[in-house]
């Protein structure tokens, strides 16, 4: 019999990773917080003889849920004013060390906009199975195939996924140092160097939702990504400050106008270039950075 104690203590435990699953599946900090409340409810009016092994019930429990919440969301991004992008995601200051694992990989905005590309089935199992590390045959336990059926789903999954993936990483120094000349080339409205910085087929992504001014097609061609930062950083940067910030476990971009949160921008660097610029701007989905604004004027750069 697992008291009501034992089982707050247990599901505290297991809290790091029930969200990291919540999270990558869904895409968003608040809708992966309600899939962990309900989840609790769950846990918490579970009788004994349902639980053989605490964390695989409530991992299960919480895979299953988000698998349903996904496929109501994959309806209603589909009526989504422009490109849809997963909310940014900083992990809390001082996280502990479940947290870090959890939270520390697997979270770039360039994979988290990949997995998009999966049925929530084949999100679910890809997930566990090679983010979360779980066995074939908890996997087709979970989602509810049999184990031969979900080795295909992994395979499909892990094959559409990895597609994309850049043929040389960029340490995250090296990821600074390039966005700091991106930064730099923007505010000066330098054409020339923008031109130099992006890759030739590079894409900007931007998420403004309709509730704020956000291109409603990606822009794609570093020629036109180029002149357009050019062009805001000569009409706008007085205005900007921009602030480096971890997000989504790589080095991105906070910007303020007039002390507001305006948007976060992720990049995705491949061979040295900027492949693609994910610019997040709907404010429903910066509510969860809002306490990031309070970052000292000192640490912010000129921004665009």
């Amino acid at each position: 019999m697992i008291g009501e104690e034992k089982k707050v203590e247990i599901f505290g435990h297991c809290r790091p990773r029930l969200f990291g699953i919540a999270y990558r599946m869904l895409g968003t900090h608040a809708e992966a917080e309600d899939i962990l409340q309900e989840a609790y409810l769950k846990w918490h009016q579970a009788r004994a003889d349902e639980i053989e092994t605490p964390e695989a019930w409530l991992v299960t429990v919480t895979t299953r849920l988000a698998i349903d919440r996904l496929r109501k969301a994959s309806n209603e991004r589909e009526t989504y004013i422009g490109p849809w992008l997963p909310e940014p995601l900083v992990v809390s200051p001082g996280p502990t060390p479940e947290e870090e694992v959890e939270l520390a990989s697997n979270l770039s905005m360039a994979f988290m906009v990949m997995l998009e590309r999966l049925s929530p089935v084949e999100r679910a199992a890809f997930l566990l199975h090679d983010v979360f590390d779980c066995d074939y045959r908890d996997v087709a336990r979970i989602v509810g195939k049999t184990e031969t059926a979900s080795r295909q789903l992994i395979h499909r999954a892990r094959r559409r996924v990895r597609t994309d993936k850049p043929r040389f990483e960029t340490n995250e120094r090296e990821r600074r140092r390039l966005i700091e000349r991106f930064t730099a080339a923007a505010h000066a409205g330098d054409e020339r160097t923008l031109l130099a910085l992006f890759a030739d087929e590079a894409a900007l992504i931007s998420d403004g939702g309709g509730k704020a001014t956000a291109a409603r097609r990606v822009v794609r061609g570093k020629t036109k990504i180029a002149h357009l930062f050019a062009v805001t950083g000569r009409k706008a940067a007085g205005a900007l400050t921009n602030a480096f910030c971890p997000i989504n476990g790589e080095t991105g971009l906070l910007t303020f106008y007039a002390g507001k949160l305006f948007a976060a921008t992720l990049f995705d660097i491949a061979d040295g270039k900027i492949a693609k610029v994910y610019r997040v701007m709907n404010p429903d989905k910066l509510e969860s950075l809002a306490a990031l604004a309070e970052i000292s004027p000192a640490d912010r750069m000129p921004g665009i």
